[in-house]
């Protein structure tokens, strides 16, 4: 393979005829907050009841997972009713089952979640205003001068430094998931950086990474291992809040039960215990907690403004 820009040569190594997501299960190679905790797909399926409430209840509504990988989030949702209609968007093959499956973004009415689906949206690199090319082995060189559109971005997104992961694509996936929903809310959930945080860092650590086994691994474009880069949160259509905020908007907890319930109900009380030592997991701003949540209400108010309840 001669050297092609990153944007091109990263879809191909994770979704091409031999892709990485195509063969692989995303649960094997790395964690995230659904994998992590039984709490987050209940802390999901209390913002979908919030969002049909908003509706009126319609029938069916819609619960829609964007890079769904073999549907652990759905699968995982409590007391799903039975009008419900919960679909997974996946280049992959169904998992099979009862949940319906797409290849595309289908109408919604109700609720659009995505957990790290945009990181793994392609993207080009710049350096000094030129596109970065890559190799199958994961060597760079420099490739011809960016394009009017890659360089606005830059210029108003990423001011400073000399190296750029340019969110472009991933503000159009974004956009045109977000154009499916006809009423309701899509939230899209990543790790990113936003603008302030910034500055030079891609000149000394780029976040363009691969990950393999639950490791970080160099990147190498050829479909041996997944491909991803930090989100430019600030970047994406909608109001960014922290995973930390809006769990807490949703009554997750993270404060032990006291000790005295331990007495009188052993396993309601151990039951407790572990629900908020996940819910401290998916809280801790040094980890999961700091993950951004990026939220449009389309035609309802939004769910995530209010007390925590």
């Amino acid at each position: 393979m001669h050297p092609t820009p990153w944007r091109e040569a990263w879809s191909d190594a994770l979704y091409g005829p031999d892709g990485f997501f195509l063969r692989e299960r995303p649960a094997d190679h790395f964690r995230t907050s659904v994998a992590a905790s039984p709490v987050f797909a209940t802390a999901v399926r209390r913002l979908a009841g919030l969002v049909d409430d908003a509706l009126g209840r319609p029938d069916p509504f819609d619960v829609v997972d964007v890079g769904a990988g073999r549907g652990e989030l759905l699968s995982s949702l409590p007391d799903v009713p039975v009008r419900w209609r919960l679909t997974g968007v996946e280049l992959a093959a169904s998992p099979g089952g009862p949940l319906g499956w797409s290849s595309s973004v289908p109408p919604v009415e109700g609720l659009l979640f995505s957990n790290e689906w945009l990181d793994d949206v392609p993207l080009d690199v710049l350096f000094d205003g030129r596109v970065v090319e890559v190799s199958a082995s994961g060597q760079e060189s420099l490739g011809g001068p960016a394009s009017a559109e890659a360089l606005e971005w830059a210029a108003r997104w990423w001011p400073q430094g000399r190296r750029v992961e340019v969110g472009l694509a991933r503000d159009q996936a974004w956009a045109a998931a977000v154009g499916q929903v006809r009423r309701g809310l899509a939230v899209a959930v990543d790790y990113g950086h936003v603008l302030g945080d910034r500055g030079t860092w891609g000149d000394r650590r780029p976040t363009l990474t691969g990950w393999l086994r639950g490791r970080p691994v160099h990147p190498v474009p050829d479909g041996s291992c997944d491909i991803t880069a930090h989100v430019a949160l600030d970047s994406l259509q909608g109001r960014l809040v922290s995973q930390q905020e809006a769990l807490g908007v949703l009554g997750i907890r993270s404060e032990p039960p006291p000790r005295s319930l331990a007495d009188t109900d052993p396993r309601g009380y151990l039951s407790l215990l572990a629900s908020a030592a996940s819910a401290t997991e998916l809280m801790d701003r040094r980890g999961l907690g700091a993950y951004g949540w990026v939220v449009v209400p389309v035609g309802i108010d939004d769910p995530l403004v209010g007390s925590p309840g």
